[in-house]
């Protein structure tokens, strides 16, 4: 962003990191007092690898919920999502109210449209509500067992098991079971004993589990910090690979988009699965019902002012496989001559 703002000859940004902002959160009434003289942006970022951050945002969900603090977690572990997204939206609320008091200042993305984008679930149901086309839910899945008989009342075998608070496929997997009782999980998540103690990390190198008993173990785990399932959506296919694709909307109208290619299930890009140019794989169908899809998801949260959508196109259908309120961050990628941050900066 200050790459783009200093690109458009603009006057960098004033930045207040999430950790000095949780320990202090008068430094941004500071901030904001000094901007009521003249018009001003107000953009919030992820608080992104920031240990500091996610530790104070664990320890206050779990003061909110009445829990037992949890140590920090270890790098790249799962633990206590829903008490660390507990924190992350009191956190939202909190800043709501302040910039409440600079009502001449443009939002760039409201943290009520920030807290319903990162409740996966309830961004779901939310979607559907204004018609797009998603993945069937099956709901809350509150361990294996219980996934086994939703998956029996929806006549269902293939279905994607989602972390509800989870971001960039971590604890995600697709799971799949045969009518001779045999079952399969690829997941990026993977269970680790430590000192005894079975521990959930998540892995860039995605793997297999073939019996049930690990199958089992791992959604029980992940059961815990609040999971979800909805039906598994097959995805286009480009050579031996498959893949979907990420479209960033600025100002409700599509905008950058890319293909993210892979072998495995998850497509996501960090998982070193690779970039595809959209325009090149699809139709002039597929392409329409893409950038309808991405305007009508928009028109969802119409005070959010750019967001990422990830979608499934085939045979002229879009589903939407979920929003992302920080989806902008695509380094290099270009739509008519610009990055995303200088097409938000140019829109806003």
């Amino acid at each position: 962003m200050q790459a783009a703002r200093a690109q458009l000859q603009l006057p960098p940004a004033q930045v207040l990191a999430w950790r000095d902002y949780l320990r202090q959160p008068g430094l941004l009434d500071e901030l904001l007092d000094a901007a009521l003289a003249r018009p001003c942006a107000f953009k919030i970022e992820p608080p992104g690898d920031d240990a500091t951050a996610h530790a104070y945002l664990l320890a206050a969900g779990c003061r909110l919920q009445g829990r037992a603090p949890v140590a920090a977690p270890l790098h790249g572990q799962l633990l206590a999502m829903d008490a660390w997204f507990a924190g992350f939206e009191a956190a939202m609320q909190s800043l709501a109210n302040q910039l409440a008091q600079l009502p001449q200042a443009r939002i760039f993305n409201p943290p009520a449209d920030i807290i319903r984008m990162t409740d996966k679930l309830a961004c779901q149901q939310h979607l559907a509500a204004h018609g797009l086309l998603t993945p069937a839910l099956l709901g809350r899945v509150d361990g294996y067992h219980h996934l086994q008989s939703l998956l029996d009342q929806h006549g269902c075998d293939r279905v994607y098991l989602k972390p509800r608070y989870g971001s960039s496929a971590s604890g995600v997997v697709a799971y799949r079971r045969h009518r001779d009782g045999r079952a399969q999980a690829t997941s990026s998540a993977r269970l680790v004993q430590h000192d005894g103690v079975p521990l959930l990390f998540n892995d860039k190198r995605v793997s297999r589990l073939d019996t049930a008993t690990d199958i089992a173990a791992l959604v029980d785990a992940l059961a815990q910090q609040q999971l979800y399932a909805e039906a598994w959506l097959p995805k286009p296919r480009v050579g031996s690979s498959h893949y979907d694709l990420r479209v960033v909307t600025i100002a409700g109208q599509p905008a950058h988009r890319v293909a993210r290619i892979g072998d495995r299930m998850m497509t996501n890009l960090h998982l070193d699965n690779q970039r595809g140019d959209a325009a090149s794989l699809l139709n002039a169908a597929d392409t329409a019902a893409m950038e309808a899809a991405a305007r009508q998801a928009a028109s969802a949260f119409p005070a959010s002012h750019v967001a990422g959508y990830d979608l499934v196109v085939r045979r002229g259908r879009a589903h939407l496989l979920e929003a992302n309120a920080f989806g902008d961050l695509l380094p290099g990628l270009l739509w008519q001559g610009q990055d995303t941050y200088t097409g938000q900066l140019r829109h806003a």
